[in-house]
């Protein structure tokens, strides 16, 4: 497959308004050695949750410090995995060779990955009342037989369409792929760097079609979409109209009740992850995990995202809590 194109001073552009961020995305140092030291790097889709996590535990835990990087799911897994970080982002189901090397996942919450077009598309009438089904979304990333918005709404014409991806290895576009039947190898299109880049990859241009996690795709204050941007309907049953049952998408809240309520599909909706390297020991790491699936779960709805099930939490604990006992 060719190489896409990285588009990163488009990252730089989306730090306005509207869009979560900045996010430091730089190279983590070394795991900090003090007591009070953590530091975590990987998934944009987790990123804004991390950053109120660590302002809330730093408040009632004095002296712990806390580092929080964004940069990609694989990247967070490898940072993990090489001692780099102690705790790594992901927003991907873990693999076997990861599993091998000692990664240990707990879920701490769950969200999704959307379709995004440009509120200037001409065609967006007819997206939002048509949605655009499974197989056209397959047709336009993984077959690339999906060329033009015409030929994608049933019409005459040659307006292309210009297909945004994400360039970094991440779980959003795992996840998008996974969807569409593939990996993110599979997906065509213009590769940026990031969730702020795509986003605004995808606002800038009227015939862009992309995909964002749901905190990248809506405005944290508004809970509407980003200034600019249009979540594209599934039009999940196939009939070819958008339904008022498939109607999810006018605010961030209106869509994870439907991810909660399992009406939007998994994937592309998905738990998410901090993985650690073997059983968390270290008296720190381990009262931070124990602290976010506890207390810190109250602050997950409120920041857009939907609790995982009383099981994985538990399962979690249960983690934590042996490999301290252990230590």
């Amino acid at each position: 497959m060719k190489k896409p194109i990285v588009i990163l001073a488009l990252l730089f552009a989306a730090l306005r308004p509207g869009l979560v961020g900045p996010a430091r995305a730089a190279a983590p140092s070394p795991v900090q050695s003090s007591r009070g030291g953590l530091s975590l790097s990987g998934a944009w889709a987790l990123y804004p949750l991390a950053v109120r996590w660590q302002e809330e535990f730093q408040k009632s835990h004095p002296g712990a410090v806390i580092d929080v990087q964004a940069g990609g799911a694989g990247k967070g897994i490898a940072d993990a995995l090489a001692g780099v970080v102690d705790i790594g982002m992901v927003s991907r189901e873990i693999n076997p060779a990861e599993l091998e090397k000692g990664a240990v996942a707990l879920a701490v919450a769950k969200d999704a990955v959307v379709a995004t077009v440009s509120r200037k598309n001409p065609f967006l009438s007819e997206i939002l009342r048509k949605g655009l089904r499974k197989e056209a979304l397959a047709g336009i990333w993984t077959r690339r037989s999906a060329t033009t918005w015409e030929g994608l709404l049933g019409q005459s014409g040659k307006t292309p369409i210009h297909i945004f991806t994400r360039s970094d290895a991440c779980g959003a576009a795992e996840t998008w792929a996974a969807y569409l039947g593939g990996h993110q190898e599979d997906l065509g299109g213009v590769g940026v760097y990031g969730d702020p880049g795509l986003a605004e990859a995808v606002r800038r241009d009227p015939l862009a079609v992309g995909f964002n996690n749901v905190n990248f795709a809506y405005d944290a204050k508004t809970l509407k979409p980003v200034a600019g941007l249009e979540i594209c309907p599934i039009d999940l049953d196939g009939n070819g109209l958008v339904d008022p049952v498939e109607k999810i998408y006018a605010t961030r809240d209106d869509l994870t009740k439907a991810i909660a309520a399992n009406v939007y599909p998994s994937p592309p909706a998905r738990d998410l992850y901090f993985v650690v390297k073997g059983k968390p020991g270290r008296p720190v790491l381990a009262e931070f995990l124990e602290w976010v699936l506890t207390e810190g779960q109250k602050y997950v709805a409120e920041m857009g995202y939907i609790a995982v099930a009383p099981d994985r939490i538990a399962s979690g604990l249960a983690v934590v809590r042996g490999g301290a006992e252990k230590r």
